[in-house]
């Protein structure tokens, strides 16, 4: 049986080691994880920055997702980003990501400042690619651009 729910500061931990693999699965890249583990402590404590859920089964979190916000002056609504999605691969095609997807679209569509969600990916990523797809996800003309802050996007290599 599976159950979602909101992270807790218990998950940061958790949560850390699976962006840190996530990261490496799909850019090939190193995360610092005492920067990882502090920046999800803040996110899943600051719930006004967004809000981390988690699939559990028998009391071990196997998947989690994150969701952002957005406003849409365009839609004079908020329009939720899904981030940091990640599934342990020993539960993987088990319907993880399906259940947490499901759980933010309710969540989203009882919000009356809802109208919509996003998510990115690498462009790569042809697995994620087709199962955002059959989970009714269009892409967009839209491409994401970046500057980031020196010092302030550290420790990834």
């Amino acid at each position: 049986m599976m159950e979602i729910r909101q992270a807790l500061p218990s998950d940061v931990e958790t949560i850390a080691h699976y962006n840190i693999a996530l990261c490496r699965e799909t850019e090939g890249r190193e995360l610092d994880p005492s920067t990882v583990t502090n920046g999800v402590r803040r996110f899943v404590t600051q719930p006004h920055r967004g809000r981390y859920f988690v699939a559990e089964i028998d009391g071990r979190v196997v998947g989690q997702a994150a969701h952002t916000f957005e406003w849409s002056d365009w839609r004079d609504g908020e329009i939720w980003w899904i981030q940091s999605v990640y599934v342990h691969p020993e539960f993987r095609g088990r319907g993880v990501f399906r259940a947490l997807f499901e759980h933010i679209k309710k969540l989203g569509e009882a919000d009356v400042d809802c109208c919509g969600i996003r998510l990115y990916m690498e462009q790569e990523n042809k697995t994620a690619r087709e199962s955002y797809r059959h989970l009714g996800f269009s892409e967009t003309g839209y491409v994401v651009f970046e500057h980031l802050w020196g010092q302030r996007a550290r420790h990834i290599s």
